[in-house]
Protein backbone atom coordinates (compact mmCIF):
# COMPACT_ATOMS: atom_id res chain seq x y z
CA UNK A 1 0.00 0.00 0.00
CA UNK A 2 1.28 3.09 -0.89
CA UNK A 3 1.17 5.89 0.71
CA UNK A 4 -0.11 9.75 0.28
CA UNK A 5 1.46 13.09 -0.09
CA UNK A 6 -0.01 13.72 3.12
CA UNK A 7 1.29 10.85 4.96
CA UNK A 8 2.37 11.63 8.36
CA UNK A 9 5.10 10.26 10.75
CA UNK A 10 3.43 11.74 13.82
CA UNK A 11 -0.53 11.41 13.64
CA UNK A 12 -2.79 11.20 16.58
CA UNK A 13 -3.82 7.85 16.50
CA UNK A 14 -7.36 6.65 17.34
CA UNK A 15 -7.75 3.07 19.24
CA UNK A 16 -11.22 2.48 18.74
CA UNK A 17 -11.17 -1.72 19.72
CA UNK A 18 -14.31 -1.27 21.79
CA UNK A 19 -15.91 1.43 20.33
CA UNK A 20 -18.02 -1.45 18.31
CA UNK A 21 -18.31 -3.82 21.43
CA UNK A 22 -22.03 -4.39 22.90
CA UNK A 23 -21.03 -3.92 26.07
CA UNK A 24 -21.83 -0.39 27.14
CA UNK A 25 -18.25 1.42 27.82
CA UNK A 26 -19.63 2.02 31.51
CA UNK A 27 -19.41 -1.78 32.03
CA UNK A 28 -16.09 -2.09 30.08
CA UNK A 29 -14.49 0.31 32.64
CA UNK A 30 -15.87 -1.17 35.87
CA UNK A 31 -14.63 -4.44 34.51
CA UNK A 32 -11.04 -3.45 33.57
CA UNK A 33 -10.55 -0.94 36.79
CA UNK A 34 -11.57 -4.10 38.93
CA UNK A 35 -8.99 -6.61 36.70
CA UNK A 36 -6.10 -4.05 37.21
CA UNK A 37 -6.70 -2.94 41.18
CA UNK A 38 -7.36 -7.09 41.92
CA UNK A 39 -4.19 -7.76 39.89
CA UNK A 40 -2.10 -4.85 41.73
CA UNK A 41 -3.09 -6.13 44.71
CA UNK A 42 -2.45 -9.56 43.94
CA UNK A 43 1.18 -9.11 42.59
CA UNK A 44 2.39 -6.39 45.17
CA UNK A 45 1.04 -9.09 47.94
CA UNK A 46 3.17 -11.76 46.68
CA UNK A 47 6.12 -9.58 46.52
CA UNK A 48 5.33 -8.12 49.76
CA UNK A 49 5.12 -12.03 51.12
CA UNK A 50 8.31 -13.20 49.59
CA UNK A 51 10.23 -9.93 50.21
CA UNK A 52 9.40 -9.97 54.31
CA UNK A 53 8.91 -14.03 54.86
CA UNK A 54 12.26 -15.80 55.72
CA UNK A 55 10.46 -18.95 54.18
CA UNK A 56 10.28 -18.05 51.11
CA UNK A 57 13.76 -17.05 50.53
CA UNK A 58 14.74 -19.95 47.96
CA UNK A 59 15.72 -18.99 44.11
CA UNK A 60 12.11 -20.19 42.80
CA UNK A 61 9.99 -17.56 44.89
CA UNK A 62 13.34 -15.04 43.65
CA UNK A 63 11.75 -15.30 40.47
CA UNK A 64 8.24 -15.40 41.25
CA UNK A 65 9.14 -11.93 42.88
CA UNK A 66 10.63 -10.46 39.88
CA UNK A 67 7.84 -11.77 37.59
CA UNK A 68 5.34 -10.18 39.71
CA UNK A 69 7.18 -6.65 39.43
CA UNK A 70 7.19 -7.33 35.56
CA UNK A 71 3.32 -7.92 35.52
CA UNK A 72 2.14 -4.97 37.67
CA UNK A 73 3.86 -3.49 34.59
CA UNK A 74 2.91 -4.96 31.77
CA UNK A 75 -1.06 -3.87 33.08
CA UNK A 76 -0.04 -1.10 33.80
CA UNK A 77 1.37 0.34 30.42
CA UNK A 78 -1.62 -0.95 29.44
CA UNK A 79 -4.86 -0.58 31.35
CA UNK A 80 -4.72 2.91 32.74
CA UNK A 81 -4.76 4.02 29.47
CA UNK A 82 -7.77 2.00 28.36
CA UNK A 83 -9.43 2.86 31.45
CA UNK A 84 -8.74 6.47 30.08
CA UNK A 85 -10.34 6.27 26.99
CA UNK A 86 -13.40 3.84 28.24
CA UNK A 87 -13.78 7.16 30.77
CA UNK A 88 -13.74 9.82 27.88
CA UNK A 89 -15.14 8.59 24.88
CA UNK A 90 -12.21 10.08 22.83
CA UNK A 91 -9.38 7.13 22.21
CA UNK A 92 -6.53 9.39 20.91
CA UNK A 93 -3.12 8.96 21.72
CA UNK A 94 -0.27 10.85 20.07
CA UNK A 95 2.46 9.19 18.07
CA UNK A 96 5.28 9.83 20.79
CA UNK A 97 2.81 8.19 23.56
CA UNK A 98 1.67 5.39 21.43
CA UNK A 99 5.62 4.78 20.37
CA UNK A 100 6.17 4.59 24.23
CA UNK A 101 3.33 2.61 25.11
CA UNK A 102 4.71 0.02 22.11
CA UNK A 103 8.25 0.22 23.93
CA UNK A 104 7.20 -0.45 27.36
CA UNK A 105 4.67 -3.02 26.42
CA UNK A 106 7.41 -4.77 24.52
CA UNK A 107 9.83 -4.68 26.83
CA UNK A 108 7.43 -6.17 29.90
CA UNK A 109 6.31 -8.61 27.54
CA UNK A 110 9.19 -10.30 26.55
CA UNK A 111 10.81 -10.32 29.94
CA UNK A 112 8.03 -11.76 31.12
CA UNK A 113 7.85 -14.63 28.51
CA UNK A 114 11.85 -15.25 29.42
CA UNK A 115 11.44 -15.06 32.95
CA UNK A 116 9.21 -17.86 32.37
CA UNK A 117 11.40 -20.16 31.00
CA UNK A 118 14.11 -19.56 33.82
CA UNK A 119 11.50 -20.32 36.38
CA UNK A 120 11.45 -24.47 34.19
CA UNK A 121 15.42 -24.53 34.44
CA UNK A 122 14.73 -23.88 38.08
CA UNK A 123 11.81 -26.06 38.44
CA UNK A 124 14.34 -28.87 36.03
CA UNK A 125 17.37 -28.63 38.80
CA UNK A 126 14.80 -29.09 41.38
CA UNK A 127 13.50 -32.15 40.25
CA UNK A 128 16.25 -33.43 38.30
CA UNK A 129 19.49 -32.48 40.34
CA UNK A 130 17.93 -31.76 44.20
CA UNK A 131 21.09 -32.33 45.64
CA UNK A 132 22.87 -29.87 43.88
CA UNK A 133 19.70 -27.12 43.43
CA UNK A 134 21.05 -24.86 46.20
CA UNK A 135 24.47 -24.72 44.90
CA UNK A 136 23.18 -23.83 41.56
CA UNK A 137 20.20 -22.12 41.53
CA UNK A 138 21.61 -19.25 43.82
CA UNK A 139 20.74 -16.15 44.63
CA UNK A 140 23.73 -14.90 42.33
CA UNK A 141 22.70 -16.62 39.40
CA UNK A 142 19.12 -15.95 39.74
CA UNK A 143 19.99 -12.12 39.58
CA UNK A 144 22.22 -12.60 36.70
CA UNK A 145 19.31 -14.60 35.08
CA UNK A 146 16.73 -11.92 35.33
CA UNK A 147 19.20 -9.00 34.38
CA UNK A 148 20.03 -10.99 31.21
CA UNK A 149 16.04 -11.08 30.82
CA UNK A 150 16.01 -7.52 30.73
CA UNK A 151 18.93 -6.92 28.43
CA UNK A 152 17.75 -9.46 25.83
CA UNK A 153 13.95 -7.98 25.90
CA UNK A 154 15.23 -4.04 25.92
CA UNK A 155 17.74 -5.15 22.84
CA UNK A 156 14.43 -6.87 21.19
CA UNK A 157 12.25 -4.19 21.88
CA UNK A 158 14.50 -1.42 20.20
CA UNK A 159 15.16 -3.53 17.20
CA UNK A 160 11.05 -3.36 16.51
CA UNK A 161 11.08 0.44 17.68
CA UNK A 162 13.77 1.42 15.40
CA UNK A 163 11.54 -0.33 12.62
CA UNK A 164 8.54 1.19 13.28
CA UNK A 165 9.81 4.92 14.10
CA UNK A 166 10.51 5.54 10.21
CA UNK A 167 6.95 4.10 8.78
CA UNK A 168 4.53 6.82 7.84
CA UNK A 169 0.45 6.45 8.21
CA UNK A 170 -2.24 8.39 5.97
CA UNK A 171 -4.81 9.74 8.15
CA UNK A 172 -8.30 11.51 7.97
CA UNK A 173 -8.70 15.12 7.12
CA UNK A 174 -7.40 15.79 10.91
CA UNK A 175 -4.48 13.45 10.65
CA UNK A 176 -6.25 10.40 12.47
CA UNK A 177 -5.15 7.14 11.94
CA UNK A 178 -7.60 4.32 13.01
CA UNK A 179 -6.63 1.31 15.44
CA UNK A 180 -8.95 -1.46 15.76
CA UNK A 181 -7.16 -2.10 18.85
CA UNK A 182 -7.76 -0.89 22.63
CA UNK A 183 -3.53 -0.37 22.59
CA UNK A 184 -0.71 0.58 20.56
CA UNK A 185 0.20 -3.34 19.50
CA UNK A 186 2.55 -4.42 16.60
CA UNK A 187 0.01 -5.97 14.36
CA UNK A 188 -2.72 -2.89 14.16
CA UNK A 189 0.83 -0.59 13.73
CA UNK A 190 1.70 -2.85 10.83
CA UNK A 191 -1.68 -3.19 9.35
CA UNK A 192 -2.51 0.75 9.68
CA UNK A 193 1.02 1.61 7.84
CA UNK A 194 0.83 2.74 4.50
CA UNK A 195 4.61 2.33 4.38
CA UNK A 196 6.43 -1.03 3.10
CA UNK A 197 6.49 -2.67 6.33
CA UNK A 198 8.15 -6.08 4.81
CA UNK A 199 10.98 -5.85 7.03
CA UNK A 200 9.00 -5.46 9.97
CA UNK A 201 7.31 -8.77 9.11
CA UNK A 202 10.64 -10.63 8.27
CA UNK A 203 11.46 -9.39 11.95
CA UNK A 204 8.97 -10.50 13.90
CA UNK A 205 9.33 -14.15 12.04
CA UNK A 206 12.83 -14.33 11.76
CA UNK A 207 14.14 -12.56 15.09
CA UNK A 208 10.72 -12.58 17.04
CA UNK A 209 10.54 -16.08 16.20
CA UNK A 210 14.03 -17.54 17.11
CA UNK A 211 13.40 -15.17 20.37
CA UNK A 212 10.17 -17.29 21.14
CA UNK A 213 11.64 -20.75 20.08
CA UNK A 214 14.66 -20.59 22.43
CA UNK A 215 12.42 -20.39 25.42
CA UNK A 216 9.92 -22.42 24.38
CA UNK A 217 12.49 -24.96 23.49
CA UNK A 218 14.24 -24.77 26.94
CA UNK A 219 10.52 -25.26 28.72
CA UNK A 220 10.13 -28.33 26.74
CA UNK A 221 13.11 -29.56 26.86
CA UNK A 222 12.99 -29.39 30.61
CA UNK A 223 9.72 -30.61 31.12
CA UNK A 224 10.69 -33.76 29.22
CA UNK A 225 13.58 -34.54 31.71
CA UNK A 226 11.00 -33.17 34.77
CA UNK A 227 8.59 -35.61 33.39
CA UNK A 228 10.65 -38.78 32.75
CA UNK A 229 12.45 -38.14 36.20
CA UNK A 230 8.88 -38.02 38.02
CA UNK A 231 7.89 -41.57 36.19
CA UNK A 232 11.12 -42.80 37.96
CA UNK A 233 10.16 -41.61 41.71
CA UNK A 234 9.09 -44.43 43.52
CA UNK A 235 6.28 -43.05 46.11
CA UNK A 236 3.33 -42.03 44.68
CA UNK A 237 3.35 -39.05 47.10
CA UNK A 238 6.94 -38.34 45.74
CA UNK A 239 5.41 -37.72 42.20
CA UNK A 240 1.82 -36.14 43.30
CA UNK A 241 3.98 -33.24 44.77
CA UNK A 242 6.79 -32.90 42.21
CA UNK A 243 3.29 -32.72 39.84
CA UNK A 244 2.17 -30.14 41.80
CA UNK A 245 5.01 -28.11 41.99
CA UNK A 246 5.08 -28.00 38.19
CA UNK A 247 1.23 -27.95 38.04
CA UNK A 248 1.09 -23.78 38.42
CA UNK A 249 4.11 -22.97 36.31
CA UNK A 250 3.04 -25.26 33.14
CA UNK A 251 -0.97 -23.60 33.56
CA UNK A 252 0.81 -20.30 32.78
CA UNK A 253 3.47 -21.34 30.24
CA UNK A 254 0.33 -22.93 28.06
CA UNK A 255 -1.72 -19.80 28.59
CA UNK A 256 0.79 -16.82 28.03
CA UNK A 257 2.51 -18.59 25.24
CA UNK A 258 -0.52 -20.01 23.61
CA UNK A 259 -2.02 -16.31 23.04
CA UNK A 260 1.37 -14.46 22.21
CA UNK A 261 1.76 -17.48 19.62
CA UNK A 262 -1.79 -16.72 18.16
CA UNK A 263 -1.76 -13.76 18.06
CA UNK A 264 1.96 -12.89 16.09
CA UNK A 265 2.72 -16.15 14.98
CA UNK A 266 -0.27 -16.61 12.37
CA UNK A 267 -0.99 -15.30 8.97
CA UNK A 268 -2.87 -12.60 8.72
CA UNK A 269 -5.71 -14.59 7.25
CA UNK A 270 -5.79 -17.31 9.99
CA UNK A 271 -7.08 -15.31 12.80
CA UNK A 272 -9.61 -11.94 12.73
CA UNK A 273 -8.48 -8.38 14.58
CA UNK A 274 -11.35 -9.49 16.95
CA UNK A 275 -9.82 -12.59 17.72
CA UNK A 276 -6.25 -10.74 18.05
CA UNK A 277 -8.36 -8.30 20.82
CA UNK A 278 -9.53 -11.23 22.89
CA UNK A 279 -6.22 -12.56 23.00
CA UNK A 280 -4.23 -9.62 23.65
CA UNK A 281 -6.83 -9.09 26.40
CA UNK A 282 -5.70 -12.36 27.65
CA UNK A 283 -2.08 -11.70 28.10
CA UNK A 284 -1.74 -8.25 29.06
CA UNK A 285 -4.47 -8.10 31.29
CA UNK A 286 -5.79 -11.80 32.56
CA UNK A 287 -2.43 -13.21 32.67
CA UNK A 288 -0.96 -10.38 34.94
CA UNK A 289 -4.50 -10.87 36.96
CA UNK A 290 -3.91 -15.09 37.23
CA UNK A 291 -0.45 -15.38 37.95
CA UNK A 292 -0.36 -14.33 41.53
CA UNK A 293 -3.40 -16.10 42.20
CA UNK A 294 -2.47 -19.54 40.28
CA UNK A 295 1.29 -19.26 42.24
CA UNK A 296 -0.52 -18.63 45.73
CA UNK A 297 -3.39 -21.00 45.44
CA UNK A 298 -1.44 -24.16 44.73
CA UNK A 299 1.31 -23.36 46.68
CA UNK A 300 1.29 -24.18 50.62
CA UNK A 301 4.23 -22.20 51.56
CA UNK A 302 2.96 -19.03 49.81
CA UNK A 303 -0.44 -20.24 51.70
CA UNK A 304 1.27 -20.52 54.66
CA UNK A 305 2.89 -17.14 54.67
CA UNK A 306 -0.86 -15.19 54.17
CA UNK A 307 -1.71 -17.28 57.38
CA UNK A 308 1.13 -15.66 59.05
CA UNK A 309 0.81 -12.76 57.95
CA UNK A 310 -2.84 -12.51 59.07
CA UNK A 311 -2.57 -14.43 61.93
CA UNK A 312 0.23 -12.91 63.52
CA UNK A 313 0.19 -9.48 62.06
CA UNK A 314 3.89 -9.77 61.09
CA UNK A 315 5.81 -12.14 58.66
CA UNK A 316 8.80 -14.19 59.90
CA UNK A 317 12.09 -11.92 58.85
Amino acid sequence: MGCLPNASHSPVFLLIGFSKSRVPASLLFFLFLTIYLVSLLGNVTLVLLISRDSRLQSPMYYLLRGLSVIDMGLSTVILPQLLAHLASNYPAISAARCLSQFFFFYAFGVTDTLVISVMALDRYVAICDPLHYHSVMNRQLCARLLALCWVVSIAHTMLHVGLIFPLSWAGDAQGNVILPHFFCDHRPLLRASCSDIHSNEMAIFLEGGFLMLGPCTLILLSYARIGATILRLPSASGRLRAVSTCGSHLTMVGFLYGTIIWVYFQPHSQNSQEQDMVASVMYTAITPLANPFVYSLRNKDVKGALHRLFGKGKVDS
